[in-house]
């Protein structure tokens, strides 16, 4: 992580760890990093840690803020350049973000139960029979612990809760099947079918038996 050292006189060989965002710097103890120096103002300047790298701006001291011997406002900090906070010297060491990001992982279920005849009892419901097998990491599981997914227009999709591939039917219930589109339909309707004639097309003719 970015660091400066400090290499003035009884402070000499302290650091100034930055933390990601605004690191504050001067004499008040409520900075992040106070300096008891006479030269060094109460709120001197801020230290900004980004992926960027580390930007230094004055605030408003009385002694003046100096990269390098040159007084600035703001200016980018690079590896092996000096600042000057009043008569307080400082080396930058590193400007270096480590960000850690932290690794999860899905707790494994214990091994199913096998019961006699080769039938399995699924690991997180054990009143349950395995009824689904991951094609991928090879999980079994029963029916609710697969994830149902269906897409508009596409068939069911059956997902593994562990590493979201597609799991296969294996035994036990049949799986959920969609409704044809005649289940849809209503029942006939049965109309009787009435012959005309020729003559019967004049008005007032009546049907032919």
């Amino acid at each position: 992580m970015a660091r400066l050292l400090i290499k003035t006189g009884d402070l000499k060989g302290r650091t100034l760890e930055l933390r990601l965002g605004v690191n504050h710097v001067g004499r008040d103890l409520g900075c992040d990093f106070p300096i008891e120096h006479s030269t060094v103002s109460f709120a001197h300047c801020e230290l900004m840690l980004s992926n960027d790298g580390v930007m230094i701006h004055d605030c408003n001291s009385t002694n003046g803020t100096f990269v390098n011997g040159e007084r600035v406002k703001e200016a980018r900090l690079l590896p092996g350049q000096t600042v000057n906070l009043g008569d307080v010297e400082l080396f930058v060491e590193n400007t270096d973000v480590k960000v850690t990001i932290p690794k999860f992982e899905h707790e494994r279920p214990k091994p199913p139960v096998v019961l006699e005849g080769g039938a399995m009892l699924c690991p997180r419901h054990p009143r349950s029979q395995v009824t689904y097998k991951c094609t991928h990491c090879k999980e079994v599981m029963c029916g609710s612990c697969v994830h149902v997914l269906q897409r508009k227009g596409g068939p069911l999709l059956f997902l593994c809760p562990l590493c979201g591939h597609k799991c296969k039917h294996i035994a036990g219930d049949e799986k959920p099947k969609k409704k044809g589109f005649m289940k849809f339909l209503p029942v006939t309707v049965r109309m009787p079918f009435v012959f005309f004639s020729k003559s019967s097309k004049t008005k007032g003719s009546k049907p032919e038996e």
